[in-house]
């Protein structure tokens, strides 16, 4: 009978411990391709924050437009030229929109008292004639782009698609770059004075306007790569950045305003908290579970995870 007992609480543990394996697996791999998602999504929001002091509401636009533009030159549909030449159109169409958008919506309102304010409505606005203007040129018929890699690689025990393992590769890379772009180059550490004191970098001779053009380009650069990558794993519509824009803001407040590295750490905390949420309460229940866990981090941290206080 104790030998019965026994084998019985060993085989119990045993399922236990399986149990528990196949959720981090299926967790941990989940949680990797949310988190390089959002990595992508809110490094560029990150950037003009850190520079301007302002949130781009046209984020989430961009990634619609360059998922688009992308299509239209990689699809048989459209001129068909391979997804390479679809990448590189979209991402410097989202860089010279993100240029526009800073001379048109932002520049001409820089010294104002309430320019946080006005660039919220201004940027809103942008952001829906740029819906608008993509529902008009591209219909409401929905699109998709081609993967990057078809086939499947296996993570931690889980399998998932070529493209996303891409999106877990890339994510990090794309980051470093940044990073190695506004420590090395003197545009990046041009940027990174205005960023630091507007007024001094401008008796410095640095040209503040330009630095805040060169950074909006760069984040609707960062936005526009976001958007391809979605578009291959989701359906293109106009409002395909709607959501994302919302989760690249949450990661940016959590990871603390002004801090790129924080950016990264928050879309990490927010990938795997996300995943973690799905695989036990479910899809349901996962948006109010990360708003909860949103309000608790600010609440004991209100300057984010790595913010200046």
């Amino acid at each position: 009978m104790a030998a019965w007992s026994t084998n019985g609480s060993w085989k119990c543990i045993l399922a236990m411990v399986e149990s528990f394996t196949v959720a981090f697996e299926a967790i941990f791999a989940s949680g990797l391709v949310l988190a390089s998602l959002y990595v992508l999504m809110a490094a560029g929001l990150a950037l003009v924050w850190n520079t301007l002091g302002i949130f781009n509401f046209t984020h989430g636009a961009l990634m619609a437009a360059a998922a688009y533009v992308a299509w239209t030159v990689a699809d048989p549909r459209g001129l068909d030229l391979g997804l390479a030449a679809g990448v590189i159109a979209a991402v410097l169409v989202a860089a010279a929109l993100g240029y526009l958008i800073n001379m048109l919506l932002v520049t001409p309102f820089l010294g104002q008292k309430q320019i946080v304010l006005i660039v919220v409505m201004t940027t809103l606005s942008g952001s829906f004639f740029l819906e608008n203007s993509a529902l008009l040129i591209w219909g409401p018929r929905i699109k998709q782009l081609d993967k990057f890699v078809e086939g499947s690689v296996r993570i931690a025990g889980t399998t998932i698609s070529g493209h996303e393992a891409i999106i877990i590769a890339v994510a990090p890379l794309l980051m470093i770059a940044l990073w190695a772009f506004l420590r090395f180059t003197w545009t990046g550490s041009a940027i990174r004075a205005v960023a630091q004191n507007r007024e001094f970098a401008e008796l410095s001779g640095i040209r503040v306007k330009r630095m805040y053009s060169i950074a909006f380009a760069i984040s609707a650069a960062l936005a526009g790569f976001a958007g391809i990558m979605l578009g291959a794993i989701r359906f293109i519509t106009p409002g395909l950045g709607g959501e994302p824009l919302l989760k690249a803001m949450i990661v940016v407040i959590l990871g603390g305003l002004g801090s790129i590295p924080g950016t990264v750490l928050g879309a990490y905390v927010v990938g795997f908290g996300e995943a973690t949420s799905t695989y036990f309460l479910g899809a349901y229940w996962t948006q109010a579970v990360l708003f909860l866990i949103f309000i608790v981090f600010l609440v004991l941290r209100p300057n984010g995870l790595m913010g200046k206080e």
